[in-house]
């Protein structure tokens, strides 16, 4: 919003500069963005009077005219003839720079040398056009600048408002804050409507159809009126503004809103059909044409303002063409109302129409002000327009809007809150400053009663913050808040997400967030049958849209949608991984079960390409070990890969379950290829879901321990076995551990053979066994007897061949 600096110091005499009153609006919480100073270039200007006009004696058109400018006299050629002898003007002397970029010398005209030019206001860029030079008011002394005399020199502030700030869409408003904030009086424009015509009701009726839409319209009528352009210091301020002058009746109306953040409208009498006005949705399909003199096409929802036979203007929003204001209007009905505000913001976003009304009308403005700017447009109009104002006024106000309610705020909860030590007394005095009064002010509570215009105050937190910007927030201790020392069990958490994350950054993997609420199609695009956990969908009831209808019950769909995203970007080599919850329905209860899940994403090449390494593409192992590595973070023992092919998303043959202790904790493997052709993905992926929420259960507090380096050699003996072709690695070394070996350290698989001499269906499986004492060194013997254990008890509990 752009605010004049010395039409706010009118309704508010501060004697602060600008500049200063920036920064204490800006530390109050209305952000000042700029701060421009208007006017300087008219200083050079002087303010002359006329003390003789003759006839140019060489040209009809021209006159030669002696001007004084309280020092000296000068002569100057004109080619105005609105000027007399007396009159008061704005003078350039030679060598002065005029607005519009023109030097003023001393030239000579058909003989006679023009010491300067007499301005006119479009010359001094105060009008856009101007029929012959400017002719300033009586009571102006000559020899004066013109910026000064004229209050022309100015500062707008650019003030940056936020939504719930609608009482400063105003000037009243900003006066009101700035009040507050220097601590002096608020001085309301005065109001004293002259009603010299008859009774308004001759003349007008009011009708609301619909008092949701519209609870309160008001109306006055004014006749005789003269439309001519505004007066200077009208235009001025509309034009500081950032609003176009048109003609005074008009002006009056945006003044209005300006002053006192009313929208308010002006109809033509003479257009409006027996001088009715009827409040009414419009009809689906209607046309009308606004203003702007574009067609809008209306539906039920749209708000109107009628007469007895056509639609006139869109409540709120904006007029009419056919009852707009001519140079030909005499009489015109001033309509001053409220609307509701949500019902304002949606017929302006359908229509695409945003006004300075609609702006002020879907924030809120206040319903006390009606009655008030109504009155003060008319005398307004009855001073600039010659009118003569009809007695009475029509306010038509079916369902009366109440006042905020009274809030009450502790004393102590505000100064806990702020770290201050204020006494009731003095935020009693912050509230007064606000306009907001106060029964009660003792330790037990303040209850406060809330302005009308103020009606963002509903709760005890924003009496809280304006007693805090009125105090300052530079005044402020500052001061560490005091926090509860947080729970073992989240604490664990956070250190576990943080050691997984930085192990995965390292690893070259890049975090990604994705929604939460995704699309079922999403969930379809899985493949997941009916009864499968991924289809136990919650359904947003008020989604934004389709594509965030559902909330997720995996974090598949959102890591397949990032990795199509890259790959239409021609980034095929990825390595992605997301914390996050997904969201499982249960039918039973009421709100669905959160789970705190792990997932990763791997495609493309294993390294990047270089001279040194071959070229080769990520396959389940790579995806497997880095999921291993996970889990050796934590110290998890029991950890189990087993091969599945029951997840319908994930290729059979190429994906795994994880278990801890024989528990399912999630899964891994390649996206089955009908999945990828549902996300029109052409590329292999690789994925991994872990419900790292539940891997924290099995973590036991302070179980990582160091153990001293071993003083004994260890032994080593390999182990070829054959085996059918569809045995685990898991399960041999399972049935191996199951033997319970003494001085038995370690078991690996370092080969996997299949071919001749084996059979069809065979493979061969080659460990690699580790012996360790920790107290002696062991001998061949022992070893020996400890490998042929083993031997033995894999050829009871297992079909297995030792291959030699």
């Amino acid at each position: 919003m752009l605010v004049s600096y010395n039409w706010l110091k009118e309704l508010t005499p501060v004697e602060i500069s600008a500049e200063e009153l920036c920064h204490r609006l800006t530390m109050a919480g209305l952000e000042v963005s700029d701060l421009v100073s208007v006017g300087g270039e008219l200083t050079s200007i002087r303010t002359a009077r006329i003390i003789e006009i003759s006839a140019h004696p060489r040209a009809d058109r021209l006159s030669l005219c002696r001007v004084f400018d309280g020092e000296r006299n000068f002569t100057v050629v004109c080619g105005a003839r609105n000027m007399r002898q007396g009159d008061l003007v704005a003078l350039a002397c030679p060598g002065t720079l005029l607005p519009n970029g023109m030097k003023i010398e001393s030239a000579e005209i058909r003989g006679f040398v023009s010491e300067g030019m007499l301005c006119s206001e479009e010359e001094l860029r105060l009008e856009e056009k101007s029929a012959g030079i400017m002719i300033l008011p009586p009571q102006i002394e000559p020899g004066k600048d013109l910026a000064t005399s004229l209050r022309l020199k100015d500062y707008v502030l650019d003030i940056d408002l936020t939504p719930n700030r609608a009482d400063c869409l105003s000037m009243v408003g900003l006066a009101r804050e700035v009040a507050a904030l220097c601590d002096t009086p608020v001085m309301l424009p005065p109001v004293d409507v002259g009603e010299e015509g008859d009774d308004i009701a001759q003349f007008v009726t009011v009708t609301i159809h619909e008092p949701a839409l519209c609870p309160r319209y008001a109306a006055r009528y004014v006749s005789d009126i003269a439309i001519k352009s505004s007066p200077l210091w009208m235009r001025r301020r509309l034009e500081l503004s950032g609003i176009r002058p048109i003609n005074n009746v008009v002006d009056v109306t945006n003044y209005i809103l300006l002053e006192w953040g009313q929208p308010m409208h002006a109809f033509d009498y003479q257009l409006l059909d027996h001088g009715r006005i009827v409040v009414k949705p419009a009809s689906l399909g209607d046309i009308f044409f606004t203003l702007d003199e574009k067609e809008r096409i209306l539906d039920e929802e749209t708000l109107m303002i009628c007469d007895a036979s056509k639609y006139v203007a869109i409540g709120g929003i904006m007029g009419g063409l056919n009852t707009e204001i001519h140079n030909t209007t005499e009489a015109v009905l001033l309509e001053s109302a409220y609307f509701n505000p949500q019902n304002i913001s949606r017929t302006s976003k359908k229509l695409g129409l945003k006004t300075e009304a609609s702006l002020r009308f879907e924030k809120g403005v206040n319903p006390e002000t009606v009655g008030m700017a109504l009155n003060r447009a008319a005398q307004l109009i009855a001073e600039l327009a010659e009118g003569t104002v009809a007695r009475g006024v029509i306010d038509a106000y079916p369902r009366p809007i109440s006042r905020p309610s009274p809030v009450t705020i502790n004393p102590q909860t505000v100064n806990r809150v702020l770290g201050t030590e204020l006494s009731p007394q003095t935020m009693v005095f912050y509230l007064n400053r606000l306009g907001i009064t106060v029964e009660d002010g003792d330790e037990n509570g303040l209850v406060a009663s809330i302005p009308s215009h103020r009606g963002d105050i509903k709760e005890d937190c924003d009496l809280i913050e304006e007693i805090a910007r009125i105090h300052g927030y530079d005044h402020i201790p500052a001061t560490l808040p005091s926090m509860a020392a947080a729970e073992e069990s989240g604490k664990i958490l956070f250190q576990r997400e943080s050691h997984v994350r930085t192990f995965l950054a390292n690893n070259g993997f890049s975090e990604v967030i994705t929604y939460s609420f995704i699309a079922p199609e999403n969930i379809e695009a899985l493949l997941v049958p009916e009864d499968h956990q991924a289809r136990r969908v919650t359904i947003i009831s008020n989604p934004l849209s389709r594509e965030q209808s559902v909330m997720r019950t995996t974090l598949i769909p959102g890591l397949l949608t990032t990795a199509l995203e890259n790959h239409n970007h021609k980034n095929v080599d990825l390595r992605l991984f997301e914390f996050g919850r997904v969201f499982c329905n249960k039918k039973e209860e009421r709100l669905p079960e959160e789970k705190w899940m792990l997932g990763g994403l791997m495609c493309g090449v294993r390294a990047r390409e270089a001279w040194n390494y071959a070229r080769e593409e990520i396959d389940f192992y790579d995806i497997k070990g880095v999921v291993e590595n996970i889990f050796h973070l934590f110290s998890l023992t029991d950890v189990t890969f087993h091969s599945d092919s029951t997840t319908p998303y994930l290729h059979p043959g190429i994906s795994a379950r994880i278990t801890i202790n024989g528990h399912c904790v999630g899964e891994l493997g390649e996206i089955h290829p009908h999945v990828l052709d549902n996300f029109e993905i052409s590329k292999k992926i690789f994925i991994f879901e872990i419900d790292f929420g539940k891997i924290i259960d099995y973590l036991s507090v302070g179980s990582e321990k160091a153990k001293p380096l071993p003083k004994f050699p260890p032994v080593y003996r390999d182990l070829a076995l054959i085996v059918e072709r569809n045995t685990e690695n898991y399960s041999i070394l399972r049935s191996i551990a199951d033997a319970h070996v003494r001085y038995l350290d370690e078991v690996k698989l370092f080969d996997v053979y299949e071919g001749e001499p084996l059979g069809v269906g065979e493979r061969s499986l080659a460990y690699r066994i580790k012996f360790q004492a920790p107290d002696k060194s062991l001998t061949d013997e022992e070893v020996n007897q400890l490998y042929e254990e083993i031997i033995a008890h894999l050829a009871t509990k297992m079909k297995v061949k030792l291959r030699t």
